[in-house]
């Protein structure tokens, strides 16, 4: 059975919901003047390792 729901016009354009909120905080970070500008866009910065794990143990962590 269909619903007859209204349907999130993101949902209607073909994205998900995190690209959506991706696009509308970069048009915030965009919109702010100076210092806070850079500052927001520091922050967006992310810093992650990514490890192999082999028998059982990690190995050296590669970082992107």
């Amino acid at each position: 059975m269909a619903s007859n729901a209204a349907v999130p016009f993101w949902r209607a354009a073909g994205m998900t919901y995190i690209t959506y909120s991706n696009i509308c905080a970069n048009l915030v970070r965009n919109c702010l003047k100076e210092p806070h500008r850079s500052q927001s866009l520091n922050r967006e910065t992310v810093h992650f390792a990514v490890s192999k794990w082999a028998a059982g143990q990690p190995e050296k962590p590669i970082f992107d």
